[in-house]
C-alpha cells in the first residue's frame, strides 16, 4: 500500500532532525554494535522510540487505522529502524524481513511501514517489490544472489514525494535499487514493523525488553493501543547469524 505524502511537512522535518542526531551522535552505530555483539556492547543510551518524533510516528493515527484494517486483528509493535544513507549508497539485494513465530504460523501477518522522509526519485534510488512472493515460504536471503537485478513481474516504486510511506507485507521480497549515476543527496529512511497477535514473535534486538518497557513508560500506546508494547507476545532473544 503506497501512501504518498502521509507525513505532514512539519512532522517530517522533525523526524529528519532526529535521524540526523541518531546518526551523527553515534547512537545508530551503538545500536548496531549491540545487535552484532551484545556480549560486548550495551544498548545505546537513547533509543529511537525515545526521540519524540519517532515515538509519535509509531502510533501515527492514520497509520494505526490502516494497520488495523489490514491486519483485522490486534497487533503488536516489533521494532524500529532509522538511517540517513549517504549519497550514492549502494543497493540492497532482494530479501524479505519476515520473522518467525513460535507457532510457525505463516498466516500471522507481519507488516513493515517504510517511511521515506525525503521521498523517492532518481537522486536517492527506488524500491522494487515482487508481488505474490510472500505466498511461498522462503529464507530471507533466498534471492540475494540475484543482487538488485530486474525480475519478471516486479513493481518499481521510484516517484514518491517527501514524507511518503509504503506498507509492505514483511514476507514480500523487495530490493533497494541504487540511484542512477550514484545519486547526489542522502536518503532518509525510517521503518517500523508490527505483528498480529496470536503467537510469540522472535525479537531482533537484544535490548527489546527495555525498548518495550520504555514505550510503556512513555505511554506511547495511550489507552487505545494497550497491547501494542506488551512483551508477552515475544520469545526470548536469540542471536541470529
Amino acid at each position: 500500500m503506497v501512501l504518498p505524502g502521509l507525513l505532514p511537512t512539519s512532522f517530517r522535518n522533525r523526524l529528519v532532525s532526529e535521524v540526523d542526531r541518531w546518526v551523527d551522535d553515534g547512537l545508530r552505530a551503538r545500536s548496531i554494535a549491540s545487535c552484532v555483539d551484545p556480549d560486548t556492547h550495551d544498548a545505546p543510551p537513547v533509543l529511537e522510540l525515545e526521540l519524540p518524533g519517532h515515538g509519535e510516528l509509531l502510533t501515527h493515527p492514520v497509520l494505526m487505522r490502516l494497520l488495523s484494517d489490514l491486519m483485522g486483528a490486534p497487533f503488536v509493535f516489533h521494532h524500529l529502524h532509522s538511517d540517513r544513507q549517504r549519497p550514492g549508497v549502494t543497493g540492497k539485494p532482494w530479501h524479505h524481513d519476515y520473522e518467525p513465530n513460535d507457532r510457525s504460523e505463516p498466516s500471522l501477518l507481519m507488516v513493515h511501514a517504510l517511511h521515506y522522509l525525503g521521498g523517492l526519485d532518481e537522486t536517492v534510488g527506488s524500491l522494487a517489490v515482487l508481488p505474490g512472493s510472500h505466498r511461498e515460504p522462503a529464507g530471507k536471503t533466498a534471492l540475494a544472489h540475484l543482487g538488485t537485478a530486474e525480475l519478471p513481474g516486479e513493481v518499481v516504486i521510484d516517484r514518491l514525494p517527501p514524507g511518503s510511506t509504503v506498507l509492505l507485507n514483511s514476507a514480500l521480497f523487495h530490493a533497494r535499487r541504487p540511484a542512477p549515476g550514484g545519486g547526489d543527496r542522502p536518503r532518509y529512511f525510517v521503518d517500523a514493523s508490527y505483528c498480529q497477535v496470536g503467537a510469540r514473535w522472535r525479537p531482533v534486538k537484544p535490548f527489546w525488553r527495555r525498548m518495550l518497557a520504555r514505550a510503556r513508560e512513555l505511554e506511547l500506546g495511550g489507552e487505545q493501543w494497550p497491547e501494542l508494547f506488551a512483551d508477552r507476545h515475544f520469545t526470548e532473544y536469540t542471536k541470529t547469524t
